[in-house]
């Protein structure tokens, strides 16, 4: 079944040439796209709806996309949403994230990027129901946070099992270093930083070191693949 069949969106945007755009570009792949021109009409469509996803722009009349979704979490709503905006500096990101966004798309952006994070989206919704990810021999229970392979306990800090849980939520697909910076740091540090590669390299230690096939693959310039080998 395709990914983005029965998948409803609603898409909260007040400009009409480029809400039009993506309603036509997503519609084409398959979504099915509901449209709101302000935020106020959004925020009572998405209390009222059932929507798989939130497409929300952060500079919205009536209501701002920000206060929007702050009312909808504050309410109980726990749907995905992907905020739209202009606004790219690093404290603009963690506000909409910090505000109950789940992603963060600068304008201008392509289509292909559009859609491959709502992808991504999806399969972390789907996701969610489990209560254990594995990868060949690579177990992680999301219950009781433990972590073996090959039966084997691996000890893990926090921030190594949320680290190795999104890696292995998006297994097969690369990740890059901005995604890991907005979905598990939150840009809570200076992405001038090396925090990353230290924690991907205490993973890699725990999880492959001492077995075989290395699962945490280097992408060189692109990112980190969780993967079972080397093709």
């Amino acid at each position: 079944m395709d990914a983005t069949e029965h998948v409803h969106i609603l898409l909260v945007e007040d400009d009409a040439a480029a809400a039009a755009l993506i309603m036509e570009a997503l519609t084409g792949t398959g979504y099915q796209v509901s449209w709101a021109q302000d935020g106020a009409v959004g925020f009572d469509m998405a209390q009222a709806g059932s929507y798989d996803i939130l497409i929300v722009d952060r500079m919205l009349p009536e209501r701002d996309g920000l206060s929007m979704v702050e009312h909808l979490r504050a309410a109980g709503q726990t749907v995905p949403v992907l905020f739209l905006s202009a606004l790219g500096e690093v404290e603009d990101r963690v506000a909409g994230l910090r505000a109950g966004g789940d992603d963060y798309l600068v304008k201008p952006y392509a289509i292909s990027e559009l859609t491959a994070r709502l992808e991504a989206l999806v399969r972390r919704q789907a996701g969610k129901s489990a209560t254990s990810l594995t990868l060949a021999d690579l177990n992680v229970d999301l219950v009781a946070r433990t972590v073996t392979r090959a039966g084997a306990p691996i000890d893990m800090q926090p921030r190594e099992f949320e680290l190795l849980e999104y890696l292995l939520r998006n297994s097969g697909q690369v990740v890059t270093r901005r995604m890991l910076l907005e979905n598990v740091w939150n840009y809570q540090f200076d992405p001038q930083t090396n925090v990353i590669d230290v924690h991907i390299s205490r993973l890699r230690g725990k999880i492959d070191r001492d077995f075989t096939p290395a699962l945490l693959h280097t992408i060189r310039g692109a990112g980190y693949m969780m993967r079972a080998g080397d093709g």
